[in-house]
C-alpha cells in the first residue's frame, strides 16, 4: 500500500470509531487479522476483532480517540494517540464508576492487500484503572 492509501485507511478507521461503527471497523481488517491488546490478549479474525471494539464501546460509550503523531514505514504505521472517555458501561465486568479518563495509546499496524493484517494497541492501562477508580494510588 502507498502512504496515501494507508493514511486514507487510517482516516476511515478514525471516522468509524467516532461513529461507533463496529462493522465498518471490522471491514478494514483482513479476514485473518490479528489484534493484540492488554485487555483482550491476542485475538484472531474479524469476528473476534469486532468483539474487542464492541466491549470498548459498551464500557466507554463516549470514547474518543485523537491521533497526535503518525509514522509510516513501508507497510507499517505507528500512531501515538490520546483516548478519552467515561466509564459509564462498566469495564472488565465491573460496575460503571462514571469517572472520566484520559490516557496515551500507541497503535502499531501492519497492512496487507489494502487492509489491516496485524494491530497491536499499547496503552496506559494502570493510568486508566487509576482514573476510573479500579486501582487506588498510595500517597508518595
Amino acid at each position: 500500500m502507498t502512504r496515501a492509501e494507508i493514511l486514507a485507511l487510517l482516516d476511515e478507521r478514525q471516522a468509524a470509531i467516532a461513529r461507533r461503527d463496529v462493522e465498518a471497523l471490522v471491514r478494514l481488517h483482513a479476514e485473518d487479522c490479528v489484534l493484540e491488546s492488554l485487555t483482550a490478549g491476542t485475538v484472531k479474525g474479524r469476528a473476534a476483532t469486532g468483539e474487542v471494539y464492541r466491549a470498548w464501546f459498551s464500557a466507554f460509550p463516549d470514547m474518543a480517540l485523537t491521533t497526535d503523531h503518525v509514522v509510516i514505514d513501508g507497510d507499517r504505521a505507528v500512531l501515538v494517540s490520546t483516548v478519552t472517555g467515561t466509564d459509564s458501561g462498566g469495564f472488565l465486568g465491573l460496575p460503571p464508576s462514571h469517572k472520566p479518563f484520559r490516557v496515551a495509546i500507541v497503535q502499531f499496524y501492519t497492512f496487507e492487500d489494502g487492509s489491516i493484517s496485524h494491530a497491536r494497541h499499547i496503552y496506559d492501562f494502570t493510568g486508566l484503572l487509576l482514573q476510573i477508580g479500579v486501582l487506588k494510588a498510595k500517597p508518595a
